[in-house]
């Protein structure tokens, strides 16, 4: 079977179960600025040697394909989806992420003073580029007329947990300052 369906080639694409929208909805959208997300954190980890931080971002990027697949599914659909034996974002994936953080933030070396510029290493930078990807992924997901709460927590944690991430790769590879003063 061929990538090249040509069912796409008028602007259209399906959604799970078969729905088919414009490419432009705002479900599309969502699921598409996660799907960057991913992306991103796969550069992230391609590029770092810190088995923790690969491990972190190996984990959120299977937790992301959960996202995208309850993103593509309508309302309508999702008792099927769940039926089918997917898997729906949760408060047990917020709390995930969100232990990471807390035990991130017992290093309190990690907050500068001010305002970071992102750049100082390469896995720290993709990390940032993670962060904004993630924060316009929220975004996206907040439009949608009725997104999981769950969701919208887990992308809020996320973006928390790539920025502290980043200032980790930053200060274990012990870069110069690279904050605005």
């Amino acid at each position: 079977m061929s990538i090249v369906t040509k069912t796409g080639d008028q602007g259209e694409t399906s959604l799970m179960y078969g729905r088919r929208v414009p490419k432009n909805d705002p479900r599309v959208e969502a699921s598409g600025a996660v799907d960057e997300l991913t992306a991103a954190l796969g550069l992230a980890r391609a590029m770092c040697d810190d088995k923790f931080v690969t491990d972190q971002i190996f984990a959120v990027q299977k937790e992301l394909i959960d996202v995208m697949g309850e993103l593509s599914t309508l309302p309508e659909d999702r008792q099927r989806y769940v039926k089918d034996g997917f898997t729906l974002v949760d408060a047990k994936m917020v709390d995930r992420v969100g232990a990471v953080i807390v035990d991130l933030e017992k290093d309190k070396s990690l907050y500068p003073k001010d305002w970071v510029i992102p750049g100082a290493n390469g896995v720290a930078a993709t990390l940032d580029f993670a962060r904004v990807t993630c924060r316009r992924a929220e975004r996206q997901v907040a439009t949608l007329k009725d997104p999981n709460p769950d969701i919208l927590r887990y992308l809020n944690r996320l973006s928390d947990w790539c920025w502290l991430l980043a200032r980790s790769m930053e200060k274990r590879l012990k870069q110069p300052d690279n904050t605005f003063k």
